[in-house]
């Protein structure tokens, strides 16, 4: 076969891979270019170039190595589809984004071979760098961001002679109180500032241990550079009032400080360069110098045969794109139920109280239906209730970890542990183990206890949660369930011990309710 037949069959399937990659991960790549809109994920959108031109700088040294097809690829690309089945049944978008690159990975093998792709190793890595974190990774990421960052503006503020005081990620400055929002936790400079570090530890001709360094110290510099920002907002409110805190001087600060987070990562490696040089002279700049000449002593190696490593490849695409269709589309079993507008409000000494949610956490929460109501006991101690149902959980609408949404407001988590509680009803009584966070604003404290009621299992852990949506959904055609959380306020001279046992009190008598309404 002629090296244009081969070339135009190369194209062809390459443009019939790409159609049917957008086909099959056409939800995934949606959310993920959504999230690459956001400000925390901005550099998303730059790293397939980068990609394209670290690859592209390296083209002689591709072709040196010698392209030989390999049925490794064929093995990659099974896996990958085989995750992206998992991500589909388990409402996980990171798994079809591990899955979408997994698959590109196969794929580059099954073309070029092994050898040639160990010469790309880097760039294909890097691409991970646009996939955003799971929702609840990046909640307790943020979370714990936005509590380093008020406290290192509370300590930028006070050692310049501004009194401040902080709660959780609310700073006080008297007059103004300044909240840390998810926005302002750092989280916007610690990605594309990562990411940055390790192109500039790729490019940087050094040790190994200085590239190593360069790319962990990443971390505490957007982490201080951040609580740096933060103090100087504080600050020019306190000059200039609360509009120093918006608009364009807040869009202002953060660029500029980025650009300083930059020019120390600049610095460091200037440094790196004066301490124990390598061998060769090369000067600071030289060492970014990239030049990859045809090698000269060999001639480039290409293979001669169709690839049919790389074709059965793009050929395994076709029935799983056909498969996809219906795996989206499936019917879930739905059992019945009663709606929870009927839930009980007059439970054992118990009286409850409605509460309605407001629109926009409805709109993010996504669930079919809910109930929220503040009950109270004959005591007068107080509870509040709260359950999400999903009929049907699917990528984006599922249930979710509270811890994600109990920082916030001044609240912060003081401790995480678990707790029994009582299941079931009349003689057959058990209990089970179930999350009891303490969160704390100032001198305020509340205990809150949740749990996932997903099917006839009662979990805590969220991974569970994942590993048994896609079980069920294989084995039983079924993915309902529900999120329950019961939290109470921690009063002036109680304990927690005495809370604990309020929201016990009103768990045994809620709980026998439940299944009619999120049924096993």
């Amino acid at each position: 076969m002629s090296r244009l037949s081969r070339w135009l069959s190369f194209g062809l399937s390459a443009l019939l891979a790409i159609a049917l990659l957008g086909y099959l991960y056409a939800d995934s790549l949606l959310f993920l270019f959504n999230r690459i809109g956001n400000d925390d994920y901005s550099h998303g959108m730059f790293v397939p170039v980068i990609c394209l031109f670290l690859v592209w700088q390296v083209r002689y040294r591709i072709l040196a190595a010698g392209i030989k097809h390999s049925w490794l690829g064929l093995v990659i690309v099974s896996v990958g589809l085989f995750v992206y089945g998992v991500g589909e049944l388990a409402t996980l978008y990171v798994m079809q984004h591990l899955s979408l690159w997994m698959v590109l990975v196969g794929l580059v093998i099954s073309a070029i071979g092994v050898r040639a792709t160990r010469v790309i190793t880097f760039p294909l890595f890097y691409l991970l760098t646009a996939i955003p974190l799971p929702n609840f990774l990046y909640a307790g990421l943020s979370s714990k961001l936005q509590l380093w960052s008020s406290a290192l503006g509370i300590g930028c503020l006070q050692l310049i002679g501004v009194t401040a005081f902080r709660e959780g990620n609310v700073i006080d400055l008297g007059p103004v109180q300044l909240q840390v929002v998810e926005a302002c936790s750092g989280i916007r400079y610690l990605f594309p500032l990562t990411s940055l570090a390790l192109l500039c530890a790729y490019l940087f001709k050094d040790r190994m241990w200085k590239r190593i360094v360069l790319v962990l110290s990443s971390i505490p510099i957007s982490i201080f550079v951040n609580g740096f920002r933060i103090g100087m907002i504080g600050l020019l409110v306190e000059w200039d009032g609360q509009g120093a805190a918006e608009g364009f001087s807040h869009l202002f600060e953060g660029a500029v400080l980025f650009m300083a987070s930059l020019g120390l990562l600049i610095l460091e490696m200037w440094l790196f360069a004066k301490v124990h040089p390598m061998e060769g002279g090369l000067s600071f700049f030289e060492r970014f110098a990239w030049t990859d000449p045809l090698p000269v002593s060999s001639s480039p190696s290409t293979a001669t045969a169709l690839p049919a490593a790389y074709f059965c490849s793009v050929a395994l695409l076709v029935p799983v794109a056909f498969a996809s269709t219906f795996l989206a589309e499936r019917k879930e079993i739905a059992p019945p139920r009663a709606i929870f507008v009927d839930f009980p409000m007059q439970l054992d000494g118990w009286s409850g109280t409605a509460l309605a949610l407001e629109k926009q956490y409805v709109d993010a929460l996504r669930f079919d239906d809910y109930v929220l109501a503040d009950f109270l006991s004959h005591t007068g101690q107080s509870v509040t209730f709260y359950v999400a149902y999903y009929q049907s959980q699917r990528k984006g609408q599922s249930a979710h970890s509270p811890q994600s949404c109990l920082p916030g407001g001044g609240w912060e988590i003081a401790s995480m542990n678990g707790v029994d509680i009582p299941v079931g009803s009349g003689m057959v009584r058990s209990s089970v183990y179930v999350n009891r966070a303490v969160i704390q604003k100032g001198g305020q404290k509340q205990v809150v206890w949740y749990w996932f009621k997903q099917r006839d299992r009662i979990l805590s852990n969220e991974y569970l949660v994942k590993f048994f949506l896609f079980w069920d959904a294989l084995t039983r055609g079924r993915t309902d369930g529900a999120l329950v959380r019961a939290s109470s306020v921690v009063g002036a001279g109680e304990t927690e011990a005495v809370v604990d046992q309020r929201l016990r009190q009103l768990v045994s008598v809620v709980e026998p309710e439940l299944n009619r309404y999120v049924p096993d």
